[in-house]
């Protein structure tokens, strides 16, 4: 049992939303986060009207990546800002379309540098949920005005794209 054993989320259905900020492909092994918020950071107010303050860590993961996890498989990681819809897009950033649906928020209270609440969410949360995870859509992380990094008392909300598991179909009733 994990020290994220209570782990209670909040299940919500998100309408579509709209980023815009930058991305960088990379991998666990060579994880380029903080180069990233480095890059993002400093050009944020260049984005005209935010929908609020917080801001979004978002991952868009291959298809097949958790079912043959390697910590050299490349993903997309971006910093971002929720815009209206019409927001122009700063140069040398890109927008992203994050569809509807279904995701299991957890309020998490730790430093982000600890990999180990999205393991416990992933290998001990989902397979006992009920919930299949939904690969089309990214994985978010909400940093609002709790967020402090790597501090230990940081506050986010992890985001994980869920949706109901797929219904076995009988066999076909024989005559």
């Amino acid at each position: 049992m994990s020290a994220f054993s209570n782990l209670q989320p909040r299940l919500f259905d998100t309408p579509a939303r709209r980023l815009v900020g930058q991305c960088l492909v990379m991998s666990r092994e060579h994880d380029r986060t903080p180069e990233l918020w480095r890059a993002f950071m400093p050009r944020r107010r260049e984005i005209e009207q935010p929908v609020g303050p917080n801001l979004f860590s978002v991952t868009q993961y291959p298809p097949a990546y958790f079912a043959s996890y390697s910590p050299r498989t490349e993903f997309c990681k971006w910093a971002a800002l929720e815009v209206p819809l019409a927001t122009p897009v700063p140069p040398l950033m890109q927008a992203l379309a994050v569809p509807a649906g279904r995701y299991a928020i957890f309020d998490y209270r730790g430093s982000s540098l600890n990999p180990r609440i999205f393991q416990a969410i992933l290998t001990e949360w989902l397979p006992a949920s009920g919930w299949q995870l939904d690969n089309a859509r990214p994985h978010l992380e909400v940093l609002g005005p709790g967020y402090r990094n790597a501090d230990p008392n940081s506050e986010e909300e992890i985001w994980l794209p869920v949706r109901p598991p797929v219904a076995t179909q009988a066999a076909p009733h024989m005559r």
